[in-house]
Order: C-alpha cells, then sequence, then structure tokens
C-alpha cells in the first residue's frame, strides 16, 4: 500500500490483515522503514532525528532497511506461501526522493534494485489525496515528513510526491490500482479487497466451488 502523509494506509492494513486471516489466508504485515533491529534504528532516525540528511542520504538509509527487511522477513515469508502486506515499499522512495527530493529517477531505481533484488509487488494500491487534505486529518505526531505543513514549500514537497505516484500508477495500469482516499474508511476497503481478490484467486489463495 503507498499513499501520501495522512491517506489512511495504517488503518488499511489492518483491514486487509483481518479480511485474509478471516479466510485462513497465512499473511505477514510489514511497514518501511523499519521490522528488523537495523531498520527500526534507521526509523528513528529517518522519521524522527533532528540531525539534517541530504537526499542521497535519505536514499540510502532508506534502502539499507529495505535489503534487512527483504532478505530477513519478505521473502522467508514469501517462501513459506504467505502474503505480505507492505505499508510502503521502493515506490514510495521513487515518489519522496525522486519526486520530492529531486534526486534522478535512475539513481533511485537501481539503488531501490540492490536493495530489494529487483523483487517487486505483485500489485500495489495507492490510497490518493491531496496533501492539503491528507496532512490536516493527520492527528499522530509529526515525524520529518509531516511537520511545518503550513509552509509553501512543504506542501510543495508533498505535491510532487503526490503526482510521482500518480506518474507511476499512470504507467503501470496493470499493476497499479488507485483508490479515492477521501471516501469512508469501509468503502476504502471494501475498495481494495475487491480489487485484491482476483490476484488472490489466480495465486490459489482463495478456491472458487466447483
Amino acid at each position: 500500500l503507498e499513499g501520501c502523509e495522512g491517506s489512511g494506509k495504517s488503518s488499511q492494513v489492518r483491514y486487509l490483515r483481518a479480511n485474509l486471516k478471516g479466510l485462513g489466508i497465512p499473511v505477514t504485515v510489514v511497514r518501511e522503514p523499519g521490522g528488523t533491529t537495523l531498520g527500526d534504528k534507521l526509523r528513528r532516525i529517518l522519521k524522527f532525528s533532528s540531525i539534517p540528511l541530504t537526499p542521497e542520504a535519505e536514499l540510502l538509509l532508506f534502502n539499507a532497511s529495505r535489503a534487512e527487511l527483504v532478505r530477513q522477513v519478505i521473502v522467508p515469508a514469501l517462501k513459506d506461501g504467505q502474503v505480505v502486506i507492505c505499508d510502503r515499499f521502493t515506490d514510495s522512495t521513487v515518489a519522496y526522493q525522486g519526486y520530492g527530493r529531486g534526486l534522478p529517477l535512475d539513481l533511485v531505481r537501481s539503488v531501490n534494485i540492490a536493495a530489494t533484488g529487483d523483487l517487486k509487488p505483485d500489485i500495489t494500491v495507492l490510497l490518493d489525496i491531496s496533501p492539503e487534505e491528507g496532512l490536516m486529518r493527520n492527528t499522530s505526531p509529526r515525524d520529518r515528513f509531516e511537520s511545518g505543513f503550513e509552509k509553501p514549500e512543504v506542501i510543495g514537497f508533498h505535491r510532487k510526491i503526490r503526482q510521482g505516484y500518480l506518474d507511476l500508477a499512470a504507467q503501470n495500469p496493470h499493476g497499479w490500482v488507485v483508490i479515492d482516499a477521501t471516501l469512508s474508511q469501509g468503502d476504502v476497503a471494501n475498495r481494495i479487497w475487491n480489487e485484491l481478490l482476483p490476484s488472490l484467486e489466480n495465486g490459489g489463495y482463495i478456491r472458487q466451488p466447483t
């Protein structure tokens, strides 16, 4: 699941996990950055540290966390036949550090590939919302990326991120699903589930009655 700040990803991860477990489908949930010993330490630096970070440092730190997560958690879960739900993955880095920070997209993608071994999601759900509405509805403690949203340059940064996500979705319409995140949580959850059902059926996780 991908999306700008305040798009409701965390809530939708919980809904989706509950739906999968309700059908007896084994599932692992991960979030980025984090999920390993190193990743959790890097999460604190990336999201809450007052240390200034260059865009290049952000790119490398996010992918250091990702490299550990892929090899320690995601790949073993996939080999075990589980569905893996990722709260952010490589496309977040393309959107934030590429479109948002202005790093060359080819560079961002190359570092992403090195970190993941070119592992890609079967399907990416984008919860789309304007940065103005998303930042206003986010009432949790603000991290480095969310603070100062009243400043024009911060809103401009998040507008670039949203456009990056929409560009990525447009470039791969068969691999992405774009859902209006301003709908109710229940409506969003139902739409996500309906979009994922064919993939779950094709993957053998859900069997249709004969």
